[in-house]
């Protein structure tokens, strides 16, 4: 397997899978397809990456399927990323989520089933479950999602388990936890905190801040990527696989250890109306990651977010744009090629 299609490999958790893979198996051939909307970036990718003989990248829609079929015929594996993320954004632009997320996942996977691969590995989310009703939650719990962005991934994830069933397709559905690191976009909870304390702002928490979540460090969430491709399908196709740490920390104990770590007051803590669909608590299994990858992540928290913030810290540039930036004026039409 040394042919690679990468769905939004130009966001947050994409483009750090790309880096990693480049330096882990430094002869394999990466193809990117990205929208390059507001939330993903050719900067976010070196230009020993962006240069690289064996690095191709298309600017387009997933849901573009003359252009997905033709990119899909060349690889080996597909590793989707792409979709809206953001729970926020999909309370007040809802449609954009299950267009992307669920009919995107579709143009997807119709093209795998006629294309075939050897490996579809699916980005889900423990969004899809919802309130953990009990803890730690597996994949067995019910999914019960309560954001229009939830129960898109939902509606996703079981789209592409449907096809391992009619179609026979080999895939792996990933469900990370909330993950953190560098080049996340400043809309997400963590990156606020910090780019907010480093200029001296409040940090605002939605309700008491009391809600929990498990916290994965991003870098491990590419380590476990890595073995889902590479795991004997024979024990992990069509399986489900929890990413997470089996740790649990509020926002409000969060917030308050990036401003221990920048040195500002925790008098910046502000408490904003709670927001709709909102998880109470979120702590995942680790167990079935540990039997079908050998994987465990390794990254405690405060080391995590120290890596974190000092690459925030280091990186102003990166995000002090997004402070202002509503779209990305550099989208083109779709399956657009180059190299930048």
């Amino acid at each position: 397997m040394k042919r690679l299609l990468i769905t939004g490999g130009c966001g947050f958790i994409g483009s750090n899978f790309v880096r990693y893979l480049t330096r882990k198996h430094p002869d394999y051939h990466l193809t990117v397809l990205d929208a390059l909307t507001y939330s993903g970036h050719l900067d976010n990718l070196p230009p020993e990456v962006k240069h690289s003989p064996r690095f191709d990248f298309w600017q387009g829609d997933v849901r573009n399927a003359e252009l997905v079929n033709a990119l899909v015929k060349g690889v080996d594996a597909v590793v989707h990323f792409a979709a809206e993320t953001h729970v926020a954004r999909s309370i007040h632009d809802n449609r954009t989520f299950f267009e992307t997320d669920v009919l995107g996942t579709q143009t997807l996977v119709n093209a795998a089933a006629k294309n075939p691969v050897e490996r579809f590995v699916h980005l889900s989310s423990s969004e899809v479950y919802g309130t953990a009703e009990s803890a730690p939650m597996d994949e067995n719990h019910p999914l019960n999602p309560r954001s229009p962005y939830a129960s898109a991934k939902a509606g996703a994830d079981r789209l592409v388990l449907s096809y391992h069933f009619t179609y026979n397709l080999p895939c792996v559905i990933l469900r990370p936890f909330n993950n953190y690191g560098p080049y996340q976009h400043l809309e997400k909870a963590i990156p606020r905190f910090i780019t907010s304390a480093l200029r001296g702002e409040a940090l605002y928490l939605h309700g008491t801040g009391a809600n929990t979540r498990d916290w994965l460090y991003v870098e491990d969430h590419c380590e476990a990527l890595d073995r889902a491709l590479h795991a004997d399908l024979g024990r992990v196709n069509g399986q489900v696989i929890n990413l997470g740490t089996g740790r649990e920390l509020s926002l409000e104990e969060v917030a308050g250890k990036v401003l221990d770590l920048t040195g500002q007051p925790r008098s910046l803590i502000r408490h904003a109306p709670d927001r709709p669909g909102q998880v109470a608590r979120h702590l995942s299994s680790t167990r079935k990651a540990e039997d079908l990858l050998g994987w465990k992540a390794r990254t405690p928290f405060e080391a995590g977010i120290r890596r974190t913030i000092d690459w925030f810290r280091e990186n102003a540039e990166w995000w002090e744009r997004l402070l202002w930036m509503k779209d990305d004026p550099a989208c083109a039409p779709h399956g657009r090629r180059f190299h930048d």
